[in-house]
């Protein structure tokens, strides 16, 4: 993903498979026994909003999702946690112990639960699309045809020439047509990611980098212009982005315990810096699922959600180029069985996924540390279309 070649910094391949193999079979040995039954995922109450039930009473085959425990331990995925939503009740989560790499932390052997925090890397980026999403409901921003650099009239002598054509639609579809290069080894040079954490003034490097493709002709994944979108964030509210974020999405959503860490030059990381809970991340999904809705309470236009959801690229280059892009999320389809089901997402490093299926009236939330691992995201997709899409034992078009 956007960070994708960041962490071959430290381990090499090698030692990443020792770790994960070894934690596969203590997941194995963990729960081989006492988890597969019925009871098995069953959600805690831990006061954070959620209704909690059994996955029977949404339409939902608990034995068959009882089988996920023991596939990722055989699959040798290090998911550390899987939760599931359907009909706005969270009905399954599962959190599994194994490596991973918080932000600053360093690589190493965590335990998770329900409270556990996990970077959620570019999952942050589709966040910052419902922020945007936010200011133009507030009118802090008037569309999303607004040209970027009105927004930055204090690096008008720094932009380089074909800029004032770019627009803030143009950075959330991944657009812009600047030049910019984030898929080489993390030590060099060229790979323009590490700049946003390395340059004093991240928000200048962007800006001069040269234009390489017309505005709205090619599709280039590119976590720059989402830090540029996350700093437009602030100027046009007069707030930090995580004042922001707090104040218009996390608070209505009843999510309180979340950090949104900084590069080493201490400016915010929007693109890739989000911290959640994975019951949290849920939320997220459920508020897309529910088009800008949380309760009786409208938190973004659905308006918004449904230009967002709609394709508008092929993301060539990324999974295979199976997967289309809109505004800061990915679309795409999981054949289960004879079902061919549409799905929303927000993808990030590592195995971090949020799953939003309307016509299954379902979310499902993993977090994973995969993170020099081209099998990253692997485990989700595997269990999405062998466990849980099966495991929907009613009429599932009905959204």
């Amino acid at each position: 993903m956007t960070e994708a070649s960041n962490k071959l910094r430290r381990l090499g391949l090698a030692a990443v498979f020792v770790l994960a193999a070894s934690g596969a079979a203590a997941q194995l040995q963990e729960f081989s026994t006492g988890q597969r039954n019925l009871a098995c995922g069953s959600p805690a109450t831990i006061g954070d909003g959620w209704p909690t039930a059994t996955p029977e009473s949404v339409g939902l085959d608990g034995a068959r999702l009882c089988g996920i425990a023991a596939r990722l331990a055989t699959i040798n995925a290090n998911v550390h946690a899987v939760a599931i939503v359907r009909r706005g009740t969270l009905v399954f989560e599962q959190y599994f112990p194994g490596y991973d790499e918080p932000w600053g932390m360093g690589g190493g052997r965590h335990e998770f639960d329900a409270t556990t925090k996990h970077d959620m890397r570019s999952v942050s980026k589709s966040v910052i699309s419902l922020l945007v999403g936010t200011a133009i409901d507030r009118e802090l921003i008037k569309s999303v045809d607004e040209p970027v650099v009105k927004f930055f009239p204090d690096y008008s002598a720094v932009k380089s020439p074909g800029w004032d054509n770019i627009t803030l639609r143009h950075l959330l579809t991944m657009s812009s047509g600047i030049q910019w290069d984030e898929n080489r080894a993390w030590k060099d040079p060229q790979n323009d990611e590490p700049h946003l954490g390395s340059e004093a003034d991240p928000y200048r490097y962007v800006l001069s980098k040269p234009i390489a493709a017309p505005p709205d002709t090619v599709w280039n994944y590119n976590g720059g212009g989402t830090d540029l979108l996350g700093n437009i964030i602030e100027r046009v509210s007069g707030q930090s982005l995580e004042a922001f974020a707090r104040e218009a999405l996390f608070a209505p959503l009843g999510i309180s315990d979340w950090e949104w860490m900084k590069y080493r030059n201490e400016r915010v990381a929007p693109a890739v810096g989000l911290r959640l809970r994975p019951r949290d991340a849920a939320k997220i999904g459920q508020l897309v699922l529910n088009k800008g809705a949380w309760g009786d309470r409208q938190i973004i236009s659905d308006k918004w959600i449904e230009q967002s959801v709609t394709p508008r690229f092929q993301a060539i280059g990324y999974f295979g180029g199976l997967f289309y892009y809109g505004k800061q999320w990915w679309m795409g389809r999981t054949l289960s069985g004879d079902r061919d089901v549409k799905w929303i997402a927000a993808m990030g490093l590592g195995g971090q996924r949020i799953f939003i299926v309307p016509e299954l009236d379902l979310v499902v939330v993993t977090t994973s540390g995969l993170y020099s691992n081209p099998r990253q995201g692997q485990a989700a997709l595997d269990i999405l279309a062998n466990f849980i899409i099966p495991s929907v034992r009613d009429n599932y078009n009905a959204r």
